[in-house]
């Protein structure tokens, strides 16, 4: 069997982002990146293919101290350990032998209602924590971390970048989306022009300098991507969906009044007898 080349997997495999240099040599490279591919699945360490020996490259690295975080920085246990140890410092020996052979309980004690609200209310999630699945490399600690965000404002360098000289200009990539939908990792994205209102009165739909293209629809006249593109600007899609209902592509009626409502009274037909 003649083995691919890197290229050339890239190209029939619905991850291209997963290849690498050594995955033509597997016996089967599609079914390799499929595999790569599964969500949860747990990446083969980098330095398997490597000479040198696992972390080899830090021997001369200096490591920083430990620090407290700061949830605990403000329970004030470092001022308590400070001062006991300036006053250990300042005992004699003799001191420091009858309070080691009876020694005084409860000197670092802290509230216990700080240290509840500390631990409880107030600590806060690591930065520099892992997510399911990844693995520690040598290095990983010196690479920057940029946060994605995706839908958020875009600010005034990348939005020179991309040419989009005023307030009112659409996004280069709008009239792609309304052509081949919205991206699929984030099929719920709310992008404005293709299934949430514009962003403010001065944009217009159209093909023009300028617009905004035109939101595509189905044969009944509804958006092929959900909410509502025409809805007045500014609007949220939540207040654009009508309350009786909401009808999909095929006809369907999903019904978005809360759950559990109690129905309205029945009007009185003067039935009811009189006494």
């Amino acid at each position: 069997i003649l083995r691919p080349s890197v290229a050339e997997l890239k190209r029939r495999v619905k991850r291209p982002d997963l290849v690498e240099a050594h995955d033509v040599t597997a016996n089967d490279p599609d079914f390799l990146i499929y595999l790569k591919g599964i969500s949860g699945t747990v990446p083969v360490p980098r330095h398997w293919g490597r000479k040198r020996k696992y972390l080899q490259g830090k021997r001369g690295f200096e490591k920083p101290p430990f620090q407290l975080p700061d949830f605990i920085v403000k329970t004030g246990i470092t001022a308590i350990r400070d001062t006991l140890a300036d006053n250990e410092s300042s005992q004699s020996a003799k001191q420091k032998n009858r309070s080691r052979v009876a020694p005084k309980m409860g000197a670092m004690d802290v509230d216990y209602r700080t240290l509840y609200e500390a631990f409880f209310k107030h600590q806060t999630k690591p930065s520099t924590m892992t997510r399911m699945g990844d693995l520690y490399y040598e290095g990983k600690e010196l690479e920057t971390r940029n946060k994605i965000q995706p839908g958020a404002p875009l600010s005034p360098q990348l939005r020179e970048a991309l040419g989009m000289t005023s307030d009112t200009s659409p996004p280069p990539w709008l009239v792609n989306m309304q052509r081949y939908g919205p991206p699929p990792s984030y099929p719920n994205l709310k992008i404005p022009g293709l299934n949430a209102p514009l962003p403010n009165s001065e944009c217009q739909f159209g093909y023009h300098e300028g617009g905004w293209g035109q939101p595509p629809v189905d044969n009944y006249g509804r958006p092929l991507y959900g909410g509502n593109p025409f809805a007045p600007p500014g609007e949220s899609n939540a207040d654009s969906i009508p309350k009786e209902g909401l009808v999909t592509s095929d006809g369907k009626t999903i019904g978005k009044a809360r759950w559990g409502t109690l129905p309205s009274a029945f009007p009185d037909d003067g039935s009811e007898d009189e006494d």
